[in-house]
């Protein structure tokens, strides 16, 4: 602190002014979300959003993403190439301007681009700006252009450096994540990125998007002439359909509806909604004219068939959403995004037009096939059905408080703390691990749930019979949180929900079932980050006054190095459950904050996860059985 700037003053000079592309380095939480993992896949999303804005504008047909071994990053399409003449207002060349600039793009009524994802005009510059160096080479006119930048700078001006390839055109970006903002062990996930690819060659019909993976040699390519067709396809490929995908696409004023709808045997929707093919995972006007579309309709076909009498209710929004697979995509000229993570539509008109357009071509469909209809009709009549007996089962459960809901053998040993952002829910496969863990754990924020066997698999009931569950009413009433449309996170007893479960088969089996009911019905549970999985060891290694653990079969080989003893003589412990670790061993291993290991569970990718969880928990065997088949040579440890 200078003499002429004390301590505690606030005039002019305590104004700071962040020039240029710093603002986004010193606070990159408001342009990519954060300096986390997410965060580093997001600059991934932004530099392929420019080359599928190129596709929209039917311009770019193949897009190509190569992660290199020194986890730098290539984004190349066939486009148009960025320009690279002189800006008038910036005076130099507007490939520079679009690599430094904030706010500054093709995309804001310039007559460039029709539709665009980009339209804050601040996603390649951040990306830029994030990079420890980022080079860009544009094929255009005829000629090969070439400019390089360290975290976000130029280091010389756009170089024109020779011939093009005949007549080949487009922009090639390559970017170095910078490790000063985007510290620790952070790498780029092929999966996380595949299946983002994977749905943008969906909602951008006839792209080839071509992926590959140069430090592991994976490559992929996609290409969906059907479009959102094939998605919804592609999500039902393991569920008893009851009709054919409906189809609906209209423009209208520069806006484009394109939705698709099945109805399934299953019991929970599976409904994504992207806008200007970017995936808005909170939803918005699209989504809430699709589901008004829908719930419409039924009604209005129920009613002229006699399925529903007039002295029947209609079929509320829950009713008819029970197995409905539906993607509705748009494409609109000027889209208003809640944020510049683009995760929720807000444009107002896109809600009337949605509805009309679905509403429409679904009326049609159902008329048309009057079988199909009068199916889609006795699905929601039964699921209304149910619904009823579900709710009138979980205002029982709500009735109830936590202890006189739990008929378990080992009831639930809460913890004395009562504010959640300091509590913590252990669930405890079994009764002896149960025992092992109330005597080893700090009853002062920890508290412990055994649970009697496996839980039901909610994949395969509805909620009525899931809410008639012993082992899974016990769960809702200690979190506190209700459960479907009553859910309400502000009633969270333990801010962390631990899965601790053996390392066998049964374990994982448990850990699945209790994910899927997670997922399938407090799904905002997983989202807020509030629930984990505990890490118990695999090994103990005794050696003469030294006692060490290991958590997988690398760890023990390199403890087992550091020790420096023959292996005879270590006294070398797999633990096969919890129940084998008295409380004290427990607790230093799996339970203490300042040891323990605890891995978040998170959602990348919605869409994936409900086709996963379909896959190994719903009621089609063919499909596990070809996973169990193609994946049996990846299993680590498999206890017989």
């Amino acid at each position: 602190m200078t003499e002429d700037h004390p301590a505690g003053s606030y005039d002019a000079k305590s104004i700071q002014v962040l020039e240029g592309l710093e603002a986004v380095r010193r606070r990159p939480g408001m342009y990519v979300g954060g300096t986390d993992v997410k965060a580093l896949h997001h600059l991934v999303y932004e530099v392929v959003d420019n080359s599928i804005d190129e596709a929209l504008a039917g311009a770019c047909t193949r897009i190509e993403v190569i992660i290199h071994p020194d986890r730098s990053v290539t984004v190349r399409d066939n486009g148009r190439g960025i320009p690279v003449d002189i800006h008038p207002q910036m005076k130099k060349s507007a490939l520079e301007v679009v690599m430094t600039v904030l706010h500054a793009g093709g995309k804001f009524g310039g007559g460039g681009y029709k539709v665009s994802g980009g339209l804050h005009g601040v996603g390649v510059s951040a990306v830029n700006a994030l990079s420890e160096w980022c080079e860009v080479e544009v094929l255009r006119d005829g000629r090969k252009y070439f400019q390089r930048y360290e975290r976000g700078y130029p280091k010389a001006p756009v170089a024109d450096v020779g011939k093009a390839p005949s007549k080949e055109t487009g922009s090639r970006t390559t970017f170095k994540f910078d490790p000063e903002i985007f510290k620790g062990e952070m790498d780029f996930n092929f999966n996380t990125l595949m299946q983002r690819f994977r749905e943008m060659a969906f909602v951008t019909r006839g792209v080839t998007l071509y992926f590959k993976d140069e430090r592991t040699d994976h490559e992929i390519t996609f290409y969906f002439e059907g479009g959102i067709t094939s998605f919804v396809r592609y999500l039902n490929r393991n569920r008893e359909v009851l009709h054919p995908v409906v189809h609906a696409e209209k423009e209208s004023d520069g806006i484009t509806i394109d939705a698709a709808i099945q109805f399934t045997d299953a019991y929970n929707e599976s409904v994504y909604a992207f806008a200007n093919t970017i995936n808005t995972v909170d939803g918005g006007t699209h989504l809430t004219g699709l589901r008004a579309a829908i719930t419409r309709t039924i009604n209005d076909f129920a009613r002229r068939s006699g399925l529903l009498k007039d002295a029947d209710p209609n079929f509320t929004g829950d009713d008819t959403r029970e197995g409905l697979t539906a993607i509705i995509s748009i494409k609109h000229p000027d889209p208003q995004f809640e944020s510049q993570t683009k995760v929720k539509l807000m444009n107002p008109e896109v809600q009337t037009m949605a509805q009309q357009v679905i509403g429409e071509a679904f009326s049609s469909f159902m008329e048309e096939n009057p079988a199909a209809g009068k199916a889609i009709v006795q699905k929601c009549l039964t699921s209304a059905r149910a619904r009823d007996a579900a709710r009138k089962a979980r205002d029982l459960v709500i009735r109830k408080s936590a202890l006189e809901s739990l008929t378990l053998p080992g009831k639930l040993a809460d913890c004395s703390e009562r504010d959640p952002e300091k509590t913590e829910l252990y669930i405890v496969e079994g009764n002896s691990a149960g025992g092992s863990a109330k005597q080893g754990r700090d009853r002062h924020f920890q508290a412990i749930l055994p649970l009697r066997g496996k839980i039901l698999n909610t994949e395969r009931a509805r909620l009525d019979k899931i809410l008639a569950n012993n082992e899974v009413k016990a769960l809702i009433s200690a979190l506190g949180t209700g459960i479907g449309d009553g859910f309400d996170l502000s009633g969270l007893r333990y801010g962390r929900v631990i899965i601790m479960t053996d390392a066998d088969v049964d374990g994982s089996h448990i850990r699945t079932l209790l994910l899927t009911f997670f997922f399938r019905y407090m799904q905002e549970l997983i989202e807020e980050g509030h629930v984990y999985i505990a890490q118990p060891p695999l090994y103990r290694l005794a050696y003469r006054n030294q006692v060490r653990y290991a958590y997988n079969d690398a760890e023990k080989d390199r403890v087992l190095k550091e020790i420096g003893a023959n292996a005879d003589k270590v006294n070398l412990q797999r633990y096969k459950g919890l129940g084998e670790m008295n409380p004290e061993q427990l607790w230093e291993t799996t339970m203490n904050p300042s040891t323990r290991t605890l891995l978040v569970v998170s959602v990348e990718d919605a869409a994936e996860t409900d086709r996963t969880f379909d896959m190994l928990m719903g009621s089609e065997v063919l499909p596990r059985r070809r996973f169990i088949q193609t994946h049996a040579k990846e299993v680590k440890n498999l206890d017989i």
